[in-house]
């Protein structure tokens, strides 16, 4: 295999007129699909200019397009860099200056917000035009494939670099987990601007040969319509997602016997969400790993039974996973430790930060920062994450990257941010707030300009305005200490 946009080639040759991407009513063969990513490779090549190494963003909600210039740039060596849709024009400004891509690929509905964060950079529309078609290129297993901005610990995000191996040994991972044949039939709702979108059901199935329909955006009432209509073997969520399907109306009418399981990762899946699924006659698979991990790592597989309805199941076929001490020694079963992982599935680094890359790795080894115990059956179970991260209706949020903004405000002297639960969500973010002498603010305008800088779902929902924070002797807020008074925040 060249590089890995050969398999859609090849599953074109064995089966061209089989449906490889059902999306709005219209469905798209393997010998179409392959026309079309052979199409947008020589747009990418000749009309753009991009070359071996070069960025291509991606503004967009789901599509076929999407893939298609994906595997485009698999073609040519090309990277494409995925952007968060959901995202701030100056968050996408950072993003844009730091990957520096050489053309970016916006859906309509979001080109103002694209120009506003890059008024020079060269756009295009989603849609690849018809015209001449590159067969081949000089792209490889061992190319660059993705660049996908992660939320950072120090207020900025960082880019993880996954190359084209990575993406196939992934795969292999999600075969192995689903049982996934060329007989699936996946339905793909999670963003593909996050690596669980779109490696942990969607790529996998069109390596295998398999069906995907796609919906551009998640609504729980046009997931269970398609359940009930198109009959879908397998499913990926998140846990909010999930718990929005068992809200919406049709949940317990819904025929969800076409499905063989549903799947769901991104943060620890409460017992109760599991006793659910099961309740309606699906198992639910539980998926763990990172960005940096493509992100498959640890899974439990369709038809084998892990030890507690807690546990993220085992290291995958194609990774390792260790629970690990501060010095990168394993632990003994039922002790608390970091999870480290390692395998080709694991990402070259962060762009342009080699400080970084180096302060996650340890002997070949990542260090996720999650902690979690093993079993005595070897079966993982994932306790906390990454240290103060919040996560809210499956959407990363790191305190650091609130608190930069809000103490970008004249008025405000310190800020802290934490994650309070919410039934809906699971987390929302509240700021503890320190004001500077003299200086009056309203928690409305608080919220007006984080809005400013940020997405939605990382404004905070409650304000707590505070005299002091309490601090370590280094001058690191004690956020332990602040959420005894999470109470207060309460509107």
């Amino acid at each position: 295999m060249t590089n890995l946009a050969a398999p859609i080639d090849r599953n074109a040759a064995f089966a061209p007129d089989k449906v490889a991407i059902r999306f709005e009513g219209a469905a798209i063969t393997y010998a179409e699909f392959a026309r079309e990513i052979a199409r947008a490779a020589h747009l990418l090549r000749t009309r753009h200019g991009v070359r071996p190494g070069d960025r291509v963003a991606v503004l967009a909600a789901n599509a076929p397009s999407y893939l298609s210039l994906l595997y485009a740039c698999a073609r040519l060596g090309a990277i494409l860099l995925p952007l968060n849709w959901r995202l701030a024009a100056p968050e996408l400004r950072y993003i844009i200056e730091h990957a520096q891509p050489r053309i970016a690929f916006a859906e309509a509905a979001f080109a103002e917000t694209l120009h506003e964060a890059a008024p020079d950079l060269p756009t295009a529309p989603l849609a690849i035009p018809e015209g001449s078609e590159d067969k081949d290129g000089p792209g490889t297993l061992d190319d660059p494939l993705l660049l996908v901005y992660t939320s950072g610990t120090t207020g900025r995000p960082k880019g993880a670099l996954l190359a084209q191996e990575a993406l196939f040994h992934n795969a292999v991972m999600s075969h192995h987990m689903h049982g996934m044949t060329a007989e699936d039939h996946v339905l793909s709702v999670l963003p593909f601007f996050h690596v669980g979108g779109l490696n942990i059901q969607t790529t996998p199935a069109l390596q295998a040969g398999a069906t995907i329909t796609i919906h551009p955006r998640f609504s729980a009432d046009a997931v269970l319509a398609a359940v009930a209509k198109d009959r879908p073997s397998l499913l990926l969520t998140v846990p909010a997602t999930l718990r929005a399907l068992m809200a919406a109306a049709g949940w317990e009418t819904t025929d969800l016997s076409s499905l063989r399981a549903i799947s769901t990762g991104s943060e620890p899946v409460h017992p109760a969400l599991v006793g659910a699924v099961t309740a309606r006659g699906l198992p639910l698979l539980q998926v763990y790993g990172a960005t940096e991990s493509c992100p498959i790592a640890i899974y439990t597989r369709l038809g084998c039974a892990t030890t507690a309805p807690t546990s993220t199941g085992l290291p995958g076929l194609l990774c390792e996973a260790r629970v690990a001490d501060d010095d990168g020694r394993e632990l003994p079963p039922g002790t608390a430790g970091e999870v480290l992982l390692r395998g080709r599935n694991l990402f070259r680094g962060y762009w342009r930060d080699e400080a970084a890359t180096a302060a996650c790795m340890q002997g070949g080894w990542y260090r996720t920062g999650d902690i979690a115990t093993r079993d005595t059956a070897g079966h993982f179970h994932v306790h906390d994450r990454r240290k103060n991260l919040i996560i809210s209706g499956g959407e990363n949020i790191y305190p650091a990257e609130v608190e930069r903004v809000l103490l970008e405000h004249p008025a405000i002297a310190e800020a802290a941010v934490l994650g309070a639960p919410d039934p809906k969500w699971q987390e929302v973010p509240v700021a503890f707030l320190v004001l500077r002498p003299g200086a009056a603010l309203a928690e409305e305008a608080v919220r007006e300009h984080v809005a400013a800088q940020l997405a939605r779902f990382k404004v905070p929902r409650r304000v707590v305005f505070t005299d002091t924070l309490p601090r370590t002797a280094l001058g690191k807020v004690r956020h332990f200490e602040l959420r005894p008074l999470m109470e207060t925040a309460r509107a």
